[in-house]
């Protein structure tokens, strides 16, 4: 059994009353989940704060308490650990608890507003490719090496981070590419885990629902930044105006990725189409299968890293050419009837903006391009009219519909989408609430060579609505629909 002590090994405590030198056996932050030999720490919640839990979780044989305040009635027999910060009391502790697994492999961090989820997979999918055991930690899925596991958050919690790293160190992963939300970073998940490195992607409009001000979401973005130890790296795209503002401070060693500026791994667009991209970067040309501006950058950050982890430059840019989109991530499908059906997780206004501007350069302008969008329930309010603003003023035509409406009524959140309608582009729009109704009547309006874009959910494969989730798949909920019209 581990002595508690051990555990709080970079723990900043501000008062302890009784001993250090036990025996405890798990670490719980979930009151439901402790037994007799646990420690509890006190984590303040969203909507519940752990410290009203104490004394049940005394009751059921805690032997001692991690929190922020110490509770009036101190029990004879139980530890109490008053620290400054319980999230980060608990990352420290999860890290001790499973022996420090983030110091022995290779764990770069990828954060921004978009593009997270790509860069990790790619760079998982690219390692794989060279011959090495990986980890992944993502929205989409947590992989150890070739075991997959259900993901539920971006960034998960410390627990949950450390238990698949410890697994990752006991398959022998060598390298682990992790998604570092902004939530994860201000609730500080991510303490106490030793990054080689850190990639930024951009910033744009999102999650300020959660971070106040925009000046919050990216300051916390920048602490992940700020963080990095001297022997890291920081790889940061600078034709985003915040990409430079990440480096002040970093003791990392700073590196740079772009398309428009100058950047230590410059990358130019030589064509676009469905079928790909050719791009030049740096020095020199290669082809992948991956299409659009917003790829083009991902690619830059992925051979960057790729090169700045030691892999040679010749097999980087080989293997770059073999790599396969992630799903829900500009996932298209060609019917028989020579319609184009894309399904891109795009739920920002920056995201949709992109998917949209890449489809547009591509097509010849004789077809039309629908698009099917909402937005999620109980987020962000303010970024509603301006999804509505972008896909009526890039589209041919636009069916508002249903995210994940969570507990909002769902025409409620339309109605905010349609309030940055402008009045010429009226006409190009229609409502359907229910998203398979709306993408439904999107087959039935296309013609042969026009283009579908359902945007928003990309590969979640269910909808939120009242608290409950029902089985939702984008991707095949339109090749259905397009089956049944070649009938």
């Amino acid at each position: 059994m581990t002595q508690l002590k051990d555990i709080l090994y970079k723990v900043t405590i501000n008062t302890v009353v009784g001993s250090t030198s036990i025996a405890v056996n798990s670490l719980h932050f979930d009151s439901r989940q402790v037994s007799k030999g646990d420690i509890f720490i006190a984590i303040k919640g969203t909507h519940v704060d752990g410290h009203q839990f104490i004394d049940a979780v005394i009751e059921k044989g805690a032997m001692a308490i991690v929190c922020e305040t110490l509770p009036d009635n101190l029990i004879q027999g139980v530890t109490y650990i008053e620290v400054e910060n319980t999230h980060e009391a608990l990352a420290f502790m999860a890290s001790n608890s499973f022996g420090n697994p983030s110091e022995n492999l290779r764990l770069v961090g990828v954060t921004g507003t978009n593009g997270k989820t790509t860069i990790a997979t790619l760079l998982y999918q690219l390692f794989k490719k060279a011959g090495y055991k990986v980890g992944l930690l993502s929205t989409v899925k947590i992989m150890v090496d070739n075991t997959e596991y259900k993901a539920t958050h971006t960034t998960p919690d410390s627990l949950t981070i450390n238990r698949y790293l410890k697994l990752m160190n006991d398959a022998g992963v060598e390298f682990c590419f992790m998604e570092v939300s902004s939530h994860g970073i201000h609730q500080k998940r991510t303490a106490g885990l030793q990054f080689e490195g850190g990639i930024f992607t951009n910033l744009s409009h999102d999650h300020l629902d959660y971070h106040n001000t925009f000046a919050e979401y990216r300051d916390v973005k920048k602490s992940f930044f700020d963080n990095l130890s001297k022997s890291a790296f920081a790889l940061v795209n600078v034709d985003d105006k915040n990409g430079l503002v990440m480096l002040q401070n970093s003791k990392a060693k700073t590196y740079t990725y772009a398309l428009k500026t100058y950047a230590d791994y410059k990358a130019q667009v030589l064509e676009n189409q469905f079928s790909g991209l050719l791009l030049k970067l740096n020095d020199s040309e290669l082809w992948t299968r991956l299409i659009g501006d917003f790829n083009a950058y991902n690619i830059s950050a992925i051979y960057g890293t790729a090169e700045l982890l030691g892999l040679e430059k010749d097999e980087i840019l080989r293997l770059i050419s073999e790599l396969e989109s992630v799903s829900g991530r500009f996932e298209y499908l060609i019917s028989e009837e020579k319609i184009t059906a894309i399904v891109d997780y795009a739920h920002t206004p920056d995201a949709l903006k992109n998917v949209l501007e890449t489809i547009n350069n591509i097509r010849t302008k004789n077809e039309q391009l629908i698009t099917v969008v909402g937005c999620g329930g109980d987020r962000d309010t303010s970024k509603r009219p301006k999804m509505g603003h972008i896909a009526s003023a890039l589209s041919t035509k636009v069916i508002f519909t249903s995210d994940n409406p969570r507990s909002e009524v769902p025409e409620t959140i339309i109605e905010d989408i349609e309030k940055g309608v402008e009045p010429q582009n009226f006409k190009k729009t229609m409502s359907i609430v229910d998203r398979k109704q709306a993408i439904k009547t999107a087959c039935q309006l296309a013609n042969p060579n026009d283009i579908i874009l359902i945007a928003g959910k990309g590969h979640e494969t269910y909808q939120e609505i009242k608290g409950e989730r029902f089985d939702f798949d984008d991707f095949k909920t339109v090749k259905e629909f397009l089956k049944q019209l070649q009938k």
